[in-house]
């Protein structure tokens, strides 16, 4: 499969597109270098003409979370009844902020944007970017970064929503946020992209569900390593009538 460099780079952010996911210290130009590029228009442009490659990233990186080498989540803390009751007020705040976006063209004409809409995926991720600059600063459960929907019958149906925070929030940080004894924040991590002249690229290896996932064997292919995409994340699903499947894991 022949992919530009970009490519899976823009694809393994997935849903967390375009710059304000970058943390707030992160200012120095070869920092700004590196992400020039990285923004919606070119995203949808690579998701045209690699529709194999989006959708491969998409499932690696959608859909209920799973620890792997690109994976790493928070550990889960004992329950307790003052975390508990945290949470179900934020979701319960949730809930009601987001009711009105049942109708998926609410949320467009309230400046959410679909990511990837013409790549069929799991599940769509609806994105307001000034909630997600909002975030890097401060929680505010009425604004998801994300919305998480479905696609049926040739529209969305909502399933939940996704905060984020910046990344590097500390676990004390996540935890004044979301609980970690309800919920597990995750990162996506160790991702290796293959050489920009790379002209047949081996995504079994390289990409979100490659198999390298060291510094060292990225050097040895020549790759391009990156530790950490953009911030921390935790979705959650105000209307599942389990409990237990509220904040999905």
């Amino acid at each position: 499969m022949k992919l530009p460099w970009t490519a899976i780079a823009l694809f393994a952010a997935a849903v967390f597109l375009s710059l304000p996911y970058v943390d707030a210290q992160q200012t120095q130009p070869q920092n700004q270098a590196d992400m020039r590029g990285m923004n919606m228009s070119d995203m949808q442009h690579d998701s045209a003409t690699n529709p194999d490659a989006a959708r491969s990233a998409m499932d690696a990186m959608s859909g209920e979370m799973n620890m792997n080498a690109h994976m790493f989540m928070t550990a889960l803390r004992p329950e307790n009844p003052a975390d508990d009751k945290r949470a179900a007020e934020i979701v319960e705040t949730l809930r009601k902020s987001i009711d009105r976006y049942k109708d998926y063209r609410v949320a467009l004409a309230d400046g959410y944007k679909i990511f990837l809409p013409n790549i069929p995926q799991r599940q769509y991720h609806f994105t307001n970017d000034r909630h997600a600059f909002k975030a890097l600063f401060r929680f505010d459960p009425s604004q998801p970064t994300s919305l998480l929907y479905k696609k049926v019958n040739g529209g969305y149906e909502l399933e939940g929503a996704m905060f984020t925070d910046r990344r590097k929030a500390t676990e004390a940080d996540l935890n004044a946020r979301v609980p970690l004894s309800v919920a597990r924040w995750h990162k996506h991590v160790n991702l290796c992209l293959p050489p920009r002249e790379e002209k047949d690229v081996n995504w079994k290896e390289f990409g979100p569900a490659g198999s390298i996932a060291t510094k060292d064997a990225c050097d040895a292919e020549n790759g391009r390593w990156i530790p950490q995409i953009f911030g921390w994340m935790v979705h959650v699903y105000p209307y599942r009538t389990d409990p237990a499947q509220v904040w999905a894991h």
